[in-house]
């Protein structure tokens, strides 16, 4: 298992300086990966408005200070976001970070402002008919071959985008899956990795992370269905004590054995602690991740 952190791009984190500090330590600290929120903020239920900062000029500050983490951001809402730019983004942050960049991507939070004050489409199913063309244009432009695109959402006359990427055969992305909707899950084993999203019984995406039971009949599935030979990322989110390792590595250990690859350490919620300051957040980065022999 390898272990990384999600860090929040608003409030005291909304400075690019703040979060390369952070990256910065967690590398020396023996972190595997930092993650950042793609999110525009400006929430409609959020009467503080914090200010925020573009998650990808902050992911090339991170690039910049650190050379071993995976870096990315979580999520790229992908379906609020023209593809080509993004194929360009990617590419070119790719070549910065010298081939850590790994790309999660899922239909996106609609109460953010990049939705709900911009007249974006927030239907479910035109955002996962546009995700999925997204996709295919991301992958397509990558090659650096002769690539076109006729969709329902989008179209693309013949180009080629050059350079290619580092990462050969292509950037690694990781896809939202809401557990257990098998289109949808599908969706995640045609690529690289899955963020388990739980359903609950009304088949509305709930709150809570998987079991290790569940994260166990999610590996099961993959088995069964995916067809591709790469290997492939389960991803989990929750948080541990830093000054207790010994429960640190009893919380994730279970998930380890169930098969889950990645743990992201939830450090944001020592932002929404304190909201002022980074203290709770370095401290936690500082006393490394959960490991367990």
């Amino acid at each position: 298992m390898r272990f990384g952190l999600n860090l929040p791009n608003m409030g005291v984190c909304s400075h690019p300086q703040v979060l390369a500090d952070l990256a910065h330590e967690a590398e020396e600290s023996g972190w595997d990966g930092v993650f950042v929120w793609d999110s525009l903020a400006v929430k409609m239920d959020d009467p503080r408005n914090q200010p925020a900062c573009d998650p990808w000029l902050a992911l090339a500050a991170i690039a910049m200070r650190t050379s071993r983490m995976r870096i990315g951001p979580i999520i790229t809402p992908l379906t609020r976001r023209r593809p080509w730019k993004v194929a360009r983004e990617t590419v070119t942050l790719d070549h910065l970070s010298h081939g850590r960049l790994t790309l999660p991507v899922g239909l996106g939070a609609v109460d953010d402002g990049a939705f709900a004050h911009v007249n974006e489409e927030t239907d479910r199913k035109i955002r996962a008919e546009r995700l999925d063309e997204g996709l295919s244009i991301l992958t397509g432009l990558w090659s650096g071959q002769p690539f076109s695109f006729q969709g329902k959402h989008y179209q693309v006359d013949e180009m080629t985008f050059l350079p290619r990427p580092v990462q050969l055969p292509r950037i690694p992305i990781w896809v939202v899956g809401a557990w257990p909707h098998p289109k949808s899950m599908r969706r995640a084993l045609r690529y690289e990795g899955l963020l388990p999203a739980m359903l609950d019984e009304n088949g509305q995406v709930s709150m809570r992370g998987p079991t290790a039971d569940e994260v166990r009949a999610i590996k099961r599935f993959i088995e069964t269905n995916r067809t591709e030979t790469t290997p492939f990322d389960i991803v989990l989110e929750g948080d541990t004590p830093g000054d207790d390792p010994a429960q640190a590595a009893a919380i994730v250990r279970p998930y380890a054995e169930a098969g889950a690859t990645w743990w992201l350490e939830a450090v944001w919620r020592f932002f929404y602690a304190a909201p002022g300051e980074v203290n709770g957040m370095l401290t936690r980065i500082k006393q490394g991740p959960p490991r367990f022999e």
